[in-house]
Formats: C-alpha cells, structure tokens, sequence
C-alpha cells in the first residue's frame, strides 16, 4: 500500500519517495506519493518523475483496491530500489483543489436551502458537475444556492482536515456519511458550514476557491444536473462567454443584454421566410408538373416523366412528384438531382402497375447505392451523380414500353 501524503497537505508539490515496483503499462508504484489518483469524482493529477537527472512525464495515476498507487509514465525508465523526486502539475492540482472544495461548499448550500442532496459529482476538463436528489429544481433556487456559496467563499471560512473512526463520525452530523467498511475515515470540514468525508484534495480556506459560476441544469435519470465552474475556470468561462456575446452584439447591432430579444426577432423573421419559401416552392412545382404533364404525351396509357436536376434540392423533387402523381391519375415520375448529396426520386400514381420500391433496389444495385420505398414511391442515394441520369432515361424507355 502507498503512503498517501496528499491526505494531510494537498499543498505538498514536491517530495521523495523511493520506488517499490514496476508494472508493464508502465506504472511505478512509490512507497508515498503526493499524487492525487482518479477518485470520488476528482480527476487524477499529473505531473513529473525525476530519476537519476532524467524527467519523466507523469500521464495518469490510478489506484488499486489495495491502496496501492500507480503513476503511469512515459519518457523515461526508472530502476527499483531507486529514490526519486515527484513534481506535482500545480496550476492543474490548484484548479482541481478550487473545483472541488467549490464541490462540497455547493453540495451543502443546496441542502441548506432546499434539502437537495448531491448524489454524485463530475469534474471535467472544461466544467464539473453535481447529481441532485430532487424531482424539481427552478432557476431561481439555482441563483440563491450560488448566492449562497459565494457568500460562504467571501467569509473565506477555514476548510480542516481531521480523521475520525466510524463510531465517532456518526455522532458528527456529516453531510454524507460513507459506506461501512474502513476504519477511520477523512473528513474535510468547512467551518460551521459543511462537514463530510472526502479522500480529494482541497484549498486551506473557501476564499482560495475565488468563486462559483452555476451554467447550466439539465433534467436527468435521477435527478437534476448542475453544470458548474470555480476559480480560474470561472474567470477564464465568463470572460469567454462575454467575448461571444460581445460579437453577437456586434452583429445585431445591440447591447449585449439584447442579445436574447434580437435573436427571438431573428428567430421569427426566419420562420416567416421559411414559410413563405415553401408556399413559393409548392406553388412552382404545382405550376411546373402541371406544365410537364401538360407537354408530356401518353405512351402506353401512362405519362412516364424523367428529369434529372442539377440546381434543385430533394424537397423540391420529392414535392414534384407529389404533385406530378396526384395531377394525373397516368403519372410516373423518375426524378433525380444532383444537388448536394445526389438522389432519386421514383413515384407512380396510385393504381399504376409498377413497383417503384422495387425499381429503386435494382437501379440502385447497378449505381452501387442504396434504397427502397413502397410500391407508389422511393427514395435512394447514390456517392457520385454520375450515371444518374442514363438510368433514369433506361427506366423510362422500359416503363413507356
């Protein structure tokens, strides 16, 4: 097992340790380390080995049921038996340390206004997150359970470290209390505020946190996420955040605070073009079928229509053979475009003979595409347009005959 010197000092950067083994991937195993492994929701630290004047990256940490801690390396080799000197990646076990401690001041705010438990915690590269026990959870107790923390971080409160047996931490009131199973347990109190077990590393005091910037919440299987940012993070989110809607602004020629209202405007003149695009384009194509049927002659008994476009999209060709199909009771329509992402459309007017399902397979098996449809209308793609067209001519000699 590994001397987990990050328990008592989760400011300890730098420490000997001496090396008492060496698994394949490769990991070294220390007899102490100040590595923090993946745990409880908190991501593992990084860092740097420095054997015999070589540094070596510290890429992962992990650790066994056992306790024994791996730190898996790359760069270098490092001897058994041997001292080495362990380097921790501050600003990432700093940023950790801020996410974190922000973790547990927030858990507790929410349970304090709203007896909202935290049934899980997720720190990410960009933001971290909580699980909250609740059915429902409103923007407004959002806001006042932020407000809440960041008040606790201004009175930069004392965050301790003490370790306590199991009996005794049941008597203590804490937040959550652990599994059964281990004989003293860690707990991280923040003063008269928060008190809870924890193996993660956290600051000295909540104003070492700097702040809490709630983002977004989401609903979920078990509850409600809270998408969260702290410290640095936070800083570096708003100041992100400002500068896209700062350019957003720029381009509606708006304040900032606008943003929303110019875009809800956008969002309906869009709608109100989309619309009137489609009256437009269903016009056109009624319009369009009617004068296609109109020159198009009878062979057979049926109107056998073969178009290939190269500057109409599949709703327009789709809505064609609609209308082609409905305005005659004869109609066939073997259409296709080239636009974009090259297609077929085969329709029949209903009581017609033919399978366009079936029509589609095999034109498609000699294009080297796909598709299908039912026996008055299919669809199908194909990589390239090339052939498209010849096919098309084929199909409707064969249907005219």
């Amino acid at each position: 097992m590994t001397d987990h010197l990050y328990y008592h000092d989760s400011f300890l950067y730098e420490f000997d340790a001496e090396v008492t083994g060496i698994s394949p991937e490769p990991a070294i195993i220390l007899n102490q380390t100040a590595f923090y492994p993946t745990s409880g929701g908190q991501v593992f630290d990084t860092g740097w080995i420095i054997a015999g004047g070589n540094k070596i990256r510290v890429k992962e940490v992990t650790e066994k049921d056992d306790g024994t801690i791996l730190h898996f390396i790359e760069g270098g080799n490092v001897e058994p038996g041997s001292t080495v000197r362990g380097l921790i990646d501050v600003d990432r076990r700093r940023d950790h340390m801020q996410q974190h401690s922000g973790q547990h001041v927030l858990s507790a705010a929410f349970i304090r206004l709203f007896n909202m438990p935290t049934v899980s915690f997720h720190m990410g590269e960009e933001s971290c997150s909580i699980d909250l026990d609740t059915k429902s959870l409103t923007p407004q107790q959002v806001e006042a359970a932020e407000a809440l923390a960041n008040d606790v971080i201004t009175q930069n409160r004392p965050v301790d470290i003490r370790f306590v047996t199991q009996p005794e931490a049941q008597g203590l009131g804490l937040r959550k209390l652990p599994p059964v199973g281990r004989d003293r347990l860690r707990l991280i109190d923040i003063g008269d505020f928060d008190l809870t077990a924890c193996g993660g590393t956290h600051v000295s005091a909540t104003g070492q946190i700097g702040s809490i910037l709630l983002r977004k919440i989401e609903k979920v299987k078990q509850g409600w996420r809270v998408e969260f940012v702290c410290g640095k993070r936070a800083a570096r989110t708003a100041r992100r955040d400002y500068a896209a809607l700062t350019d957003a602004a720029g381009l509606l020629s708006s304040h900032i605070w606008d943003v929303p209202e110019q875009l809800r405007k956008l969002q309906d003149e869009i709608r109100t073009i989309r619309k009137a695009g489609e009256r437009v384009q269903e016009e056109l194509a009624e319009l369009y079928a009617r004068q296609i049927l109109s020159d198009m002659p009878e062979t057979a008994g049926r109107k056998v229509v073969s178009r290939m476009f190269t500057d109409r999209d599949l709703s327009f060709i789709k809505l064609l053979a609609q209308k082609l199909t409905r305005q005659s009771p004869k109609a066939v329509a073997l259409l296709g475009t080239a636009l974009s992402q090259p297609t077929l459309i085969f329709a029949q007017s209903a009581g017609l003979p033919f399978d366009m399902g079936a029509l589609m397979k095999e034109t498609l098996a000699r294009l080297g595409g796909r598709g299908g449809g039912s026996k008055d209308m299919a669809q199908g793609g194909v990589a390239k347009p090339e052939g498209l067209e010849a096919a098309l001519t084929d199909l409707a000699t064969k249907l005219s005959q």
